[in-house]
């Protein structure tokens, strides 16, 4: 069996989204938002070089987000986890029926 090739922006925009569930926001008077950083290596540094996530070396578990990270870690989990309302089936006469 082949192996597909690995699609890494899929990955790090997965990575992105989960990062999304442990976001919170520091107080202080410039808004900082941080994650935990327990997920692959290589895909944060990836982040880290989109400019999404601050520097991910260190001690510290969380890593920091930055403001456009914030905001595609947020796009990105409700489009890639967020339940989507059914569809309507259309009608033989061209309307639209509504879903079960």
């Amino acid at each position: 069996m082949n192996r597909p090739e690995i699609d890494t922006d899929l990955i790090d925009e997965a990575v992105l989204a989960l990062l999304y569930l442990t976001l919170h926001r520091e107080k202080g008077p410039v808004p900082v938002w941080r994650a935990w950083k327990s997920f692959d290596w290589e895909a944060l540094r990836r982040l880290h070089d989109k400019e999404l996530i601050f520097d991910p070396v260190g001690k510290a578990k969380p890593v920091m987000m930055t403001v456009e990270g914030q905001r595609h870690s947020e796009e990105a989990f409700h489009r890639l986890f967020a339940r989507r309302a059914p569809q309507a089936e259309p009608t033989s006469e061209g309307g639209q029926k509504k879903a079960p």
